[in-house]
């Protein structure tokens, strides 16, 4: 089955063209660019890009796998949104994973990890994964400093992750250089079962985990003010 990958989740707008058999999952497209002020206007024509590259329509595609967070509001809900209305337009299912998940997930080996990407105002938005790539606590976000505790409370030995490699000295553990952002691949491995099993398709909600920088005013005020 030919799956459609995306996430916006982090200045890295990522597309790509997974297709998941019974036994393994293989990409066969993927496009990324890192540009924290452009997840609009790159995640539609890089779709299109993986499509052409596979030799693929829309209408082949059986599934649409999207990151799910956390992430800033404005970069996060373009990939959501464009997930959420290809599914619907196809009439195919959604399924979602978390973003910081599937670093983890790409991260794992015999070291427990902490994964963090930037959540700016000088916070990161963190999740904590054993050696299996379990998650053990997050996702949550919070000041650098904070989290250095709660992560050596939770035997996390090295970091990984944009937002890790942003604060290293705050952290104060060693930095793998890779995965900085979602993967694609591992974004597809951990819906893979749920696209195997035909599982019901999910609303995709997003992780915000707080409110977003803009916010309407709740009451009209006078020019005169």
């Amino acid at each position: 089955m030919l799956v459609l990958v995306v996430d916006s989740s982090t200045p890295a707008v990522t597309a790509a063209l997974a297709e998941i058999t019974p036994d393994r999952v293989t990409l066969r497209a993927e496009r990324r660019t890192v540009d924290a002020r452009a997840h609009g206007e790159l995640l539609a024509p890089q779709v299109d890009a993986v499509l052409a590259e596979a030799g693929a329509r829309p209408a082949d595609l059986g599934a649409i796998v999207a990151g799910l967070g956390p992430g800033p509001f404005t970069g996060l809900r373009v990939g959501l949104v464009t997930a959420a209305s290809m599914g619907q337009v196809l009439g195919i299912p959604t399924y979602g994973v978390g973003s910081l998940d599937a670093i983890g997930h790409a991260a794992k080996g015999e070291q427990t990890v902490l994964v963090a990407s930037d959540a700016r105002r000088r916070e990161i938005y963190w999740a904590v994964y054993d050696g299996a790539g379990r998650r053990l606590a997050g996702p949550e976000v919070d000041a650098p400093a904070e989290v250095a505790g709660r992560a050596a409370e939770l035997g996390a030995v090295v970091a990984v992750g944009e937002g890790a490699h942003r604060y290293p000295e705050a952290l104060g553990l060693p930095l793998r250089d890779e995965p900085r952002y979602p993967p694609a691949w591992a974004l597809a491995e951990l819906a893979a079962e749920r696209v195997r099993s035909g599982a019901p398709g999910e609303p995709l909600t997003p992780l915000y985990l707080r409110r977003p920088d803009a916010v309407a005013a709740l009451a009209r005020k006078s020019v005169l003010q």
